[in-house]
């Protein structure tokens, strides 16, 4: 069983900046997948960012690329978003996700099926 818990949201306005955080323990393997995802209201929830933990081979979505920073503490078994130039649609619940994987990835994608959610996210909001 795998256990997530986020934190680090809040208001802003457009162009500031936040650092979500997600604890994460449980049966995880050490090769990892982990992720965030976001849904705004009245929208399916869509990835943002992943970490693959033998790596740390990073990826993006387009709308948040050169604006956010996936980064992971494994001694730590947390995972961190840090935010900048957010925008209002960058506004909604946040949630960190983890995926163990038996063999070698080039990168994780970010198939939302694929992974593991159990927090209660953290609610970012950004105000223009």
């Amino acid at each position: 069983q795998v256990q997530l818990m986020e934190s680090g949201g809040g208001s802003v306005q457009a162009g500031g900046s936040l650092r979500l955080s997600c604890a994460f323990s449980g049966s995880i393997y050490s090769r990892k997948c982990l992720a965030w995802f976001r849904e705004a209201p009245g929208k399916k929830r869509e990835g943002v960012a992943s970490f693959y933990s033998p790596t740390s081979m990073t990826y993006y979505d387009a709308f948040v690329k050169d604006r956010f920073t996936i980064s992971a503490d494994n001694d730590k078994n947390m995972v961190f978003l840090q935010m900048d130039d957010l925008k209002p649609e960058d506004s909604g619940m946040y949630y960190c996700a983890v995926r163990s994987t038996y063999v070698d990835l080039t990168f994780c994608a970010l198939a939302e099926y694929s992974y593991t959610f159990g927090g209660q996210g953290t609610q970012v909001t950004v105000s223009s």
